[in-house]
C-alpha cells in the first residue's frame, strides 16, 4: 500500500493506515491544503473550484470528501461528477473558476486514486505551487468557514457535451470531410470516462462506433495503461468488425493509443507525430515534446520547415516550453496531445478529432499512414545504485565523457547521436537512474541501453 506526495498531486492506494495510503483523512488534509492555496492566490469574497472524477470504484467516496472539505473552507464547488481530465481543464476556464481537481490515478490499477490539481487556467500546478501545497498539508494549519459562510456545491452535467462542441468547432477539425469518409471505429474505454466521451464525439462526426468496455463501472477489464500488451481484445475486434481504426484511452482520457485496420498498434509515440504532421501542414510553427519522446516528432517538424524543441519530462514542463516558443502543437510520447487552440492540456478528444481529420484528408488507410513516418524503436531500462552514491556527479561524468556530442542537461543528461539517442534521468525518490534509448531497430536500442548501464556501473565503482 502506498501514498505518494509530489508536486504534481497526491496519489495512493485506497485503504490502510493514515499517512501511508490514500485514506479519507489524507484526502481531507490535502484537499484543505489545496483550498488554503487557492485562497492565497487571489484575495476575494468568493472562490470556486471545479471537481470531476474518472470511473474508478473509489471515485464517489473520494470526490465527496474533496467537495465537502472545500465547502467547509467556504469554497464553492462545481461538481462535474463522472468526467475526463481534459473536460475538467476546459470547465475551469469556462466557469472562470479559481482552480480544479481531477480525481484519477490515470493508468494505475483500480486500487489507486489521486488528486490532480489545477490552477485558474485549468493547467497543472508548477513545482513551486505544488511544494506550497505539500507544505500547507504538513503544517495542518487550516481555517475553516463558519456556518453561514460554507461553500455551495452545484452539479453540472453538461460539460462533456460542451467539451465535444468545443472540439468540433476547432478550425482544423474537418467535420464534413470526416462524415463523408464514413469511418467505422472500435473504442476501448477500459470501462471508465472514455465510454461517455469518445463515442458521443465520434457519433457527432458521423462515425460508426463499435463499443468495447465502454460502461463506466470502474471495473477495468485489463491493465488500464493503453499499451499493446493490454489491447489485444481491441486489436481482435478491429479485425473482426473490419473497422478502419481502433481507439484506446486511459481511464481519465488524456492518453490516446491507436490501432490500424489490421489490428496492429499505430505506436503510442506516433499519435502525437501524426497529429503534428497534420497541424503543421495547415499552420506552421514550433513543436514541443519531452526529452524522452521519439525523434520522429523532430523529423516531421523539420519536414515542414519548422523548429522542434524539447522540454524536461512532465506535462507542466512541456506546457511551459510550448508557451515559451509559441508552439502550435506539442505533447508527450505516451499518446498525450496538447493543442493550444483548444487548451494547454493533454486531450484525447482533440487528438481523435484531429487524427480523423488527417485520415479523411489523405484518404489512406491507417497502416499506410504509419508507413509514411520513419520507424524508431525504444528501450526503457533502469539501474539501481547504492543510496550513498552521488547520482548528480555520476551524470556529470557521463556528460563530460560525451561532451563533443549533442548534449542536453535540462533533465538529467540526454545525448543525441547521429543515428540514435540516450536519456539518463535520476529518480526523485530512490537511488535509481532511468535509461531511455531510441534507435532504428529494437536490437540497436537495447544494445545502446546495455552499453550505458555498463558505463554507469564502471563510473560508480
Amino acid at each position: 500500500m502506498t501514498l505518494i506526495k509530489s508536486i504534481s498531486g497526491i496519489r495512493g492506494t485506497i485503504g490502510g493506515k493514515v499517512g501511508e495510503n490514500l485514506t479519507p483523512l489524507d484526502v481531507v488534509k490535502f484537499s484543505a491544503a489545496y483550498g488554503k492555496w487557492i485562497k492565497t492566490q487571489r484575495r476575494k469574497d468568493n472562490y470556486k473550484v471545479v471537481v470531476g472524477r474518472d470511473a474508478r470504484i473509489s471515485g464517489k467516496m473520494v470526490q465527496s470528501l474533496v467537495m465537502q472539505t472545500l465547502s467547509g473552507m467556504g469554497i464553492h464547488v462545481v461538481d462535474l461528477e463522472l468526467s475526463t481530465t481534459p473536460t475538467v481543464e476546459v470547465a475551469v476556464t469556462m466557469e472562470h473558476a479559481d482552480g480544479g481537481i481531477i480525481l484519477t490515478a490515470s493508468h494505475n490499477p483500480k486500487q489507486w486514486n489521486a488528486l490532480k490539481l489545477l490552477n485558474k487556467d485549468g493547467e497543472f500546478l508548477n513545482a513551486e505551487e505544488g511544494e506550497q501545497i505539500l507544505k500547507f498539508a504538513e503544517e495542518e494549519d487550516f481555517d475553516f468557514a463558519e456556518v453561514n459562510d460554507l461553500g455551495k456545491i452545484s452539479f453540472h452535467n453538461a460539460y462533456i457535451d460542451l467539451h465535444i462542441e468545443e472540439v468540433l468547432n476547432l478550425n482544423l477539425v474537418e467535420v464534413d470531410r470526416i462524415k463523408n469518409s464514413k469511418f467505422k471505429v472500435v473504442v476501448d474505454a477500459v470501462n471508465s470516462s472514455g465510454g461517455i466521451s469518445i463515442p458521443p464525439l465520434l457519433e457527432m462526426l458521423g462515425v460508426e462506433v463499435v463499443k468495447l468496455y465502454c460502461e463506466p463501472t470502474g471495473e477495468f477489464p485489463h491493465n488500464p495503461e493503453p499499451l499493446a500488451k493490454n489491447l489485444q481484445d481491441l486489436s481482435k475486434l478491429v479485425k473482426e468488425e473490419h473497422a478502419d481504426l481502433g481507439i484506446a484511452v486511459d481511464p481519465d482520457v488524456d492518453r490516446l493509443a491507436l490501432v490500424d485496420e489490421k489490428g496492429e498498434m499505430f505506436g503510442e509515440e506516433y499519435t502525437l507525430v501524426s497529429i503534428a504532421d497534420y497541424v503543421l501542414s495547415r499552420k506552421k510553427g514550433a513543436t514541443v515534446s519531452n526529452l524522452s519522446s521519439s525523434r520522429a516528432l523532430r523529423d516531421v517538424t523539420e519536414k515542414h520547415g519548422c523548429e522542434y524543441f524539447a522540454s524536461a519530462v512532465g506535462e507542466v514542463n512541456v506546457v511551459a516550453k510550448m508557451k515559451e516558443v509559441d508552439a502550435v502543437i506539442g505533447g508527450e510520447g505516451n499518446g498525450g496531445v496538447i493543442y493550444p487552440e483548444s487548451h494547454y492540456g493533454r486531450d484525447s478528444l482533440v487528438g481523435v478529432a484531429l487524427f480523423l481529420s488527417l485520415l479523411a484528408e489523405r484518404e489512406i488507410k491507417v497502416s499506410e499512414l504509419r508507413q509514411t513516418y520513419t520507424s524508431y524503436f525504444m528501450a526503457k531500462e533502469k539501474i539501481e545504485l547504492t543510496p550513498d552514491l552521488d547520482v548528480d556527479k555520476l551524470l556529470e561524468a557521463i556528460a563530460k565523457t560525451y561532451q563533443t556530442e549533442d548534449i542536453t542537461t535540462i533533465d538529467g543528461v540526454k545525448i543525441d547521436f547521429k543515428e540514435n539517442w540516450v536519456h539518463l534521468r535520476k529518480s526523485n525518490t530512490e537511488p535509481i537512474i532511468r535509461i531511455y534509448t531510441e534507435a532504428k531497430s529494437q536490437n540497436e536500442a537495447d544494445n545502446l541501453a546495455q552499453r550505458f548501464i555498463s558505463e554507469l556501473r564502471e563510473l560508480s565503482n
